[in-house]
């Protein structure tokens, strides 16, 4: 029976954590279809504690990828093994995580596997009485929900919004096979290398994974401003977000965007200073646990999403946030 299969990402020989979401993903799908749930683990010097973690949180059978030539993200070499992997094995579903590696492989796969891709996908399914997978995604800003399937061709793929499920439970004593991956030897030089990783400037990580992301939008009225945003942030533990508008006038690189045209986040908390919140905006924070906007226009849209709204001045609301967080801290 043709298996259901996740792509679990690396980074530094640690599985990440968004690997384990998309099991619960699978998991659900491979049941349903009564089929194994495989997951595809790419990376060097791979944790075997992780590697464990992956099968006692849903999946049945793991194809393992573990070499030096794989330490770093590169789609091409990427791309090779998971197309050779496809052609041997054939699965029926493949998902991964829609991070920026996810965005760069699964394209590049599905186009060469001669497939279709839905990306960005909040909701999965399996279509009774044909096994097609049911892939929902917001479209048109937004505004709705489209339904899309790939009935006429395989595998079917789909790229799923980080933090947009739960991890399963661990079940330690879950039987499961590892199967390792030959990798072959480059055949010729590649025409990328990765001479070394850089951080983001003023990012400790992607605000895709964080738990706190405090963003600032053009309320803030000028760069020198969004210090503001940047001291806040720091005093959270939390990473620096923004509008369209904030990356567009150059305060703030777009790596920290936040929205539909930039990253889509779930954090435990979000707090957005001086953002009106268009549609766009709105649908990249929707799924967040606790929204907190402060704003001076009561009619702004974010209001109307937000668990707590502020009506004042951000001038005024952020300094006596952050000074009662310092109060805290010395209690």
């Amino acid at each position: 029976m043709h298996e259901v299969w996740t792509i679990s990402e690396c980074h530094q020989g640690r599985v990440k954590d968004v690997s384990y979401e998309l099991l619960a993903r699978g998991r659900s799908l491979a049941d349903t279809l009564k089929v194994r749930l495989g997951t595809v683990v790419i990376g060097s010097n791979i944790n075997t504690d992780d590697v464990k973690q992956l099968a006692y949180q849903g999946a049945d059978i793991l194809y393992l990828a573990d070499d030096p030539s794989l330490s770093s993200f590169v789609c091409g070499r990427y791309a090779a093994l998971l197309l050779k992997l496809i052609s041997e094995k054939k699965p029926q579903i493949i998902i991964a995580a829609a991070t920026t590696s996810g965005r760069t492989l699964m394209p590049y796969v599905a186009v060469k596997a001669h497939t279709g891709l839905t990306a960005d996908c909040t909701e999965l399914a399996i279509e009774e009485g044909t096994n097609n997978l049911l892939q929902t995604r917001p479209a048109i800003g937004g505004n709705i929900m489209a339904t899309i399937k790939t009935p006429g061709h395989r595998p079917q793929m789909a790229t799923v919004r980080p933090r947009s499920t739960k991890p399963l439970a661990a079940q330690h004593d879950r039987p499961f096979v590892v199967e390792e991956v030959p990798v072959a030897p480059r055949s010729e030089k590649s025409s990328i290398e990765v001479l070394g990783l850089r951080g983001l400037e003023g990012q400790s990580g992607s605000i895709e994974e964080a738990d706190i992301v405090i963003a600032g939008g053009k309320g803030l009225k000028k760069r020198d401003n969004f210090v503001l945003i940047e001291r806040l942030a720091k005093a959270f533990g939390g990473e620096v977000g923004a509008s369209r508008d904030a990356v567009d006038r150059g305060w703030v690189s777009y790596p920290h965007q936040v929205g539909l045209s930039g990253k889509t986040i779930s954090p435990r908390l979000y707090l957005a200073a001086g953002i009106s919140g268009a549609i766009q905006h709105l649908a990249g924070i929707k799924t967040a646990k606790c929204i907190v906007a402060i704003n001076n226009d009561e009619q702004a849209n974010i209001l109307g999403l937000a668990d707590f709204a502020i009506i004042g001045d951000l001038f005024q609301v952020l300094p006596e946030i952050e000074k009662r967080l310092e109060q805290r801290r010395k209690a």
